[in-house]
């Protein structure tokens, strides 16, 4: 019916069913088809149709005025909307996991603010769970599945961590068993070191830390400084294994694999910027040596 009304607002602006069409991109036919549904629905006329043009009715005139003020801010409040979820200037929020979003993708946050000057890209880290609704966010990073049904959750790839040590810790263990005597560093979510042998055996240590942290940034600058070994993310770690400021400790053991999601709100058209940071991601993260694609 709003389409309907648009058409009968040209009509009574242009006075014609010929300019009417011309503005609107229809056939003359279509205009006055949709114009006698519009008089049908209401019961009313609302055009008087004559040779020198159309002139609005009484019914037509009071109508027009209660409703071309408000389809023009509703046209307008769809431009908006429309300059919003499809310009590549504009505001772009996403939601990651800081263990993920620093050190392991600062390349790419670097990257897509060069690439992508006209979006401001909003990052908010935070190893804790956050609503997406809540924090107005268009996009999160997720290690593991969302129990919110709401959401669309696509599975990008997996992290495994790795035990590690600084070059110059003296007490590097040599055997499994050696773990539980050796000092260590221990992020909150790798208290208990759950490890997997390549031949398939799993092992659980349970053992005294001598440091922890809520932050596992705070346990890599500890090992980094000596003062125990630790179960980190690969994707954290791997630069520092590549320059030879860690080494891997008992290196045919890693932890588990960690599930990386991508995730939206299931209701809300995404942008394309938010489409844009969600593929150019994805793409990065598909790229490093450290994860693993789905």
């Amino acid at each position: 019916m709003l389409d309907d009304l648009k058409i009968f607002i040209a009509a009574a602006d242009t006075k014609s069913l010929t300019a009417a069409a011309d503005k609107l991109g229809m056939t003359i036919a279509t205009v006055s088809r949709r114009i006698a549904a519009l008089e049908s629905k209401l019961g009313s006329v609302l055009l008087h149709r004559s040779t020198k043009g159309l002139t609005l009715t009484t019914v037509g005139e009071r109508y027009h005025r209660e409703c071309a003020e408000f389809i023009e801010a509703l046209d307008q409040r769809i431009s908006n909307l429309d300059h919003t979820l499809n310009s590549l200037e504009g505001e772009v929020k996403i939601l990651a996991p800081t263990n993920l979003g620093v050190g392991a993708l600062d390349d790419f946050w670097a990257y897509f603010a060069q690439q992508f000057p006209d979006i401001s890209l909003r990052i908010e880290l935070n190893n804790d769970y956050q609503s997406l609704q809540d924090t107005q966010a268009d996009l999160a990073l997720r290690v593991g599945q969302d129990s919110n049904l709401s959401l669309v959750q696509k599975k990008i790839g997996e992290v495994y961590s790795v035990v590690v040590a600084s070059p110059s810790f003296a007490k590097l263990p040599t055997e499994l068993s050696d773990i539980q005597h050796t000092p260590s560093v221990a992020g909150h979510i790798f208290n208990d070191w759950q490890l997997i042998h390549q031949s398939g055996a799993h092992e659980t240590i349970q053992k005294h830390h001598h440091f922890q942290s809520n932050d596992m940034r705070v346990a890599l600058n500890l090992v980094l400084r000596g003062k125990g070994i630790s179960l980190l993310p690969k994707g954290m770690v791997y630069r520092d294994l590549e320059q030879g400021n860690l080494l891997r400790v008992l290196p045919e053991w890693q932890g588990p694999s960690r599930e990386i999601y991508m995730v939206w709100p299931y209701r809300r058209s995404l942008s394309v910027r938010a489409k844009l940071l969600r593929d150019e991601l994805t793409k990065f993260l598909h790229s490093q040596a450290w994860f693993i694609p789905s």
